[in-house]
């Protein structure tokens, strides 16, 4: 679709330099990758990183982190550094007691031994709960992609799978279908008050369970056996029950912000059920009404028992969207959100990770009085640029899926994208590729920020790719897809 561009925004478009930062962003990806027993196993999190000596951890291999470096690494064709690193967290998966079934946080070499982080080394000293969830995703889109599905099949994969099944599924307290975590347990790795059930975590539940169940139906084919015909009957229902859960009390649009303000409260009995949560109207901000106009939508951080949570996050909504979680007409409604508040979430640097901010006593309160999250930095409303490659990924497989829907606004949605990738090409160069962006608009270099940060440089590269080299590749990024 053609689009009319102010003179503002045309200046942020280079001419002759896309080649010449391409080259620069590939040459650092290459030197990120290191070897671990003389295999190249992933990225670094940093190049520029303290010492070893030092407390600091930018030169591990984070599984998260890791996440777009392997999916690079895939549409390379270098699949085998993708195995070693899905073998090496294997290998690494915890068998302690507290927390058998879990993949490490990050992992590194030294004096020929793997030294594992399982959250003791962290700040707050809490288990990352997201390595794990991204674990079976990985390993799917890996066994998809590179047609190894004898790796898929092996024994210690699918022990793997089992393992983290039974820590994910067992019986537990909560009788909802999400998977209860504590502050920090995810990307958002300081106090942010995230606690209970983030969208994040329950989207990402949502698509390792997806993935567990194509790498069972895998298993399933080569052998008979009646646990795994179990365990397969639980996960889908455990599916079915949390897609539903997540749309009935996640998904707002100001049509259901209007029911959910004229709900009664104080309801008892297991048959009255229209505000489960008692959620009263005077906790819905003022903030919304403008913010979802008429036809927006989106997925809110948190529900829990009168304290539901409407900021918006990036991921978890982006990752609703590859993860098919969404509905196509509930893609195109929170397209239609991003697109009206465009100013807030993409600004000088794409994108948002968070919207609104807390700030005075909230923010005293609820991060500790945390330095790093303080309003419009880091994680409380800081920019972050390894976030754009979700939601460009999540636009173009959305087209890919439904080629002849709403075109006015897939082509407005595709042109935001476009001008997103100039400004990040235009800056991130000259911030030497930092971690992430402080102030309302994202123009200030993150305080605390690493540069030549790994997933900057490579989220840069994926959406390049997706963009310029082959944009059917992200079917690579569909979950539904079949072998």
């Amino acid at each position: 679709m053609a689009r009319q561009f102010s003179q503002e925004q045309l200046r942020v478009r280079p001419s002759s330099r896309e080649e010449s930062v391409l080259c620069t962003a590939q040459e650092l990806f290459e030197r990120t990758l290191i070897r671990v027993r003389g295999q190249l196993v992933g990225s670094v999190a940093a190049l520029e990183h303290p010492r070893r000596s030092s407390a600091a951890n930018y030169g591990e291999v984070f599984l998260r982190d890791n996440v777009p470096v392997m999916l690079y690494l895939l549409l390379q064709g270098r699949t085998e550094i993708v195995r070693n690193f899905l073998t090496v967290c294997l290998e690494l998966q915890s068998s302690s007691y507290q927390t058998r079934g879990v993949f490490p946080t990050s992992f590194v070499e030294e004096d020929g031994h793997l030294l594992a982080d399982y959250g003791q080394r962290s700040i707050g000293r809490i288990t990352s709960v997201d390595a794990s969830l991204w674990w079976p995703v990985l390993c799917w889109l890996y066994v998809k992609y590179s047609r190894d599905t004898s790796f898929g099949t092996s024994q210690k994969v699918q022990r793997g799978v089992q393992l983290l099944l039974d820590l994910v599924l067992h019986p537990t307290f909560e009788g909802t279908p999400v998977l209860f975590v504590p502050d920090c347990s995810f990307m958002i790795d300081r106090p942010m008050d995230v606690w209970g059930a983030p969208l994040e975590v329950e989207v990402l539940l949502f698509g390792c369970l997806r993935c567990c169940s194509q790498l069972m139906e895998l298993a399933k084919q080569q052998q008979q056996s009646r646990l795994l015909d179990q365990r397969l009957v639980l996960t889908h229902q455990w599916l079915h029950d949390l897609r539903s859960y997540l749309l009935k009390h996640y998904w707002v649009t100001s049509k259901t912000l209007q029911v959910l303000r004229r709900r009664p409260t104080e309801q008892y009995g297991e048959h009255q059920h229209e505000n489960e949560f008692n959620v009263q109207p005077q906790v819905i901000p003022p903030w919304l009404q403008d913010w979802l106009d008429n036809r927006g939508g989106y997925l809110i951080g948190n529900m829990r028992t009168g304290r539901p949570d409407f900021r918006f996050y990036s991921l978890g909504n982006s990752l609703a969207c590859l993860f098919g979680l969404l509905t196509a007409p509930q893609q195109r409604a929170l397209f239609r959100l991003v697109l009206h508040n465009r100013d807030h979430l993409m600004a000088q640097m794409p994108m948002r990770i968070c919207h609104p901010p807390m700030d005075q006593a909230e923010w005293s309160n609820k991060t500790g009085s945390d330095p790093k999250n303080w309003p419009w930095s880091y994680h409380n409303g800081g920019h972050w640029p390894s976030l754009l490659w979700y939601l460009g990924g999540a636009v173009l497989l959305h087209e890919q899926r439904n080629p002849s829907a709403d075109l006015l606004l897939m082509g407005q949605m595709k042109a935001m994208v476009e001008e997103c990738y100039w400004s990040q090409l235009n800056q991130l160069p000259r911030q030497q590729w930092a971690e992430y962006f402080d102030g309302p608009t994202g123009t200030w270099v993150g305080q605390q920020a690493r540069t030549y940060q790994t997933w900057t440089i490579v989220g840069f590269l994926l959406l390049h790719h997706f963009l310029r080299v082959k944009p059917e590749d992200v079917s690579l990024l569909d979950l539904e897809e079949k072998l």
